[in-house]
């Protein structure tokens, strides 16, 4: 090839990358690891109902690890014309642009949980469209320091409230509060649904796990995941770890994407070397989340009991568009409640929502499971007996101690 059809090449290529919107992302905030991606961050944007509602993917990434995932904003339009967000995620250049091309107006902002990974976007988000209403989740707490929602560059926001539908927009997107006390700080998390379309919005509730890799989590990470460093020497169940070359094919990004679900699920899975068999366990499911079981619900019973149970019997939902991982789920009030099934061995038993017979004929039929791999849970229980001791969330207490 000539020089000067290189020069022509370089030229064009250059301004292919000059014509695409920024991706550039300043972040190295969060406790106790900071949550990158740190200088760069791409946005999809994928429709969900032609002209209505469309969902916004970042990728998001545990910093110092090979643990990467989504992060996804719901965008729904109104009847008024205008744009109601929910769960903001960065403001890039390309994130706003893709907002821009829906041609309509931002009008609200929505924080749906007092999570960090989703309230840090919510002041610089706001700040590109001034004239957009922002409500947020109500008791925002920030640990180790509980911090006003000020600091985070969020001024001027309504709190939601059960007892006060003032908002302007609630006869076309409807929401119920869970909020609760753990330990040392609240668990807060609003759970939406839109009428016309059937659809619920949670936050960090519940997560389908997708087979493969959600499209905006880059083939370098996967990769990185798939290399057997330190974490899987560790988490190997005894077995010899060999140091083979990374081959760039489908197999071994897959591995990497099995290896880091187990991660973000568990902590410390029993055998990050060969993940396939938890990995089968725990996706192309509705479940909660290990940590959020846990660490949070297991704690509150009777509260996440009562808003399912509202949730599953006054909203007839038949799709769920939760924060991480795959969506939108096909699923409905069942799904829900199998995928909350766990409740049922906590709660005193005149609180128990339905027989044990009912939900498992319901979940012989259902996508959605609350049963996890016995050995993948034994580093997030020793995780809940230490902060138990140290006075962090309260103690696990059975359906028979609740009587």
């Amino acid at each position: 090839m000539s020089g000067g059809v290189v020069a022509k090449a370089m030229a064009a290529s250059t301004a292919v990358e000059e014509e695409r919107p920024g991706r550039f992302y300043f972040n190295i905030t969060g406790f106790p690891f900071p949550l990158g991606p740190f200088l760069e961050r791409r946005t999809i944007r994928k429709e969900v109902e032609k002209g209505l509602i469309w969902m916004l993917e970042q990728e998001q990434a545990l910093a110092f690890g090979n643990v990467t995932t989504n992060i996804r904003m719901t965008v729904i339009k109104l009847k008024s014309g205008g744009l109601w967000i929910h769960a903001p995620i960065a403001p890039t250049d390309e994130c706003i642009q893709l907002l821009n091309e829906l041609e309509a107006p931002v009008e609200y902002i929505v924080l749906p949980t007092f999570a960090y990974e989703h309230k840090v976007f919510v002041g610089p988000f706001s700040r590109k469209f001034p004239r957009a209403h922002v409500w947020v989740a109500p008791r925002q707490w920030s640990w180790p320091v509980d911090l006003p929602l000020q600091f985070f560059g969020i001024f001027g926001a309504k709190i939601l409230r059960n007892d006060d539908k003032s908002a302007p927009w609630v006869d076309e997107i409807d929401y119920k509060i869970l909020s609760c006390s753990v330990g040392v700080g609240p668990y807060v998390e609003v759970a939406f649904f839109h009428k016309q379309s059937k659809i619920l919005l949670l936050t960090d509730a519940v997560i389908f796990v997708p087979e493969k890799p959600p499209e905006v989590v880059g083939k370098q990470a996967l990769l990185s995941a798939a290399k057997n460093g330190l974490a899987v020497k560790l988490l190997s169940a005894g077995k010899e770890v060999s140091n083979d070359p990374i081959i760039d094919d489908e197999a071994t990004r897959q591995r990497g994407w099995e290896r880091m679900v187990l991660q973000i699920l568990f902590l410390g899975p029993s055998n990050l070397l060969e993940p396939k068999q938890s990995f089968a366990q725990m996706s192309k499911k509705l479940i909660v989340s290990p940590i959020v079981k846990t660490l949070v619900f297991d704690k509150v019973p009777e509260k996440v009991n009562a808003w399912v149970q509202e949730i599953t019997r006054e909203w007839k939902f038949s799709r769920i568009i939760p924060a991480h991982f795959a969506a939108p789920v096909a699923a409905d009030g069942r799904d829900l409640r199998v995928a909350f099934r766990f409740l049922n061995d906590l709660l005193p038993e005149e609180e128990m929502w339905a027989s044990s017979v009912l939900l498992s004929i319901s979940s012989l039929f259902s996508r959605a499971s609350s049963v996890f791999p016995a050995a993948d849970m034994k580093t997030l229980s020793s995780l809940d007996e230490f902060l138990v001791s140290v006075g962090a969330v309260k103690k696990t207490i059975s359906g028979k101690g609740r009587q």
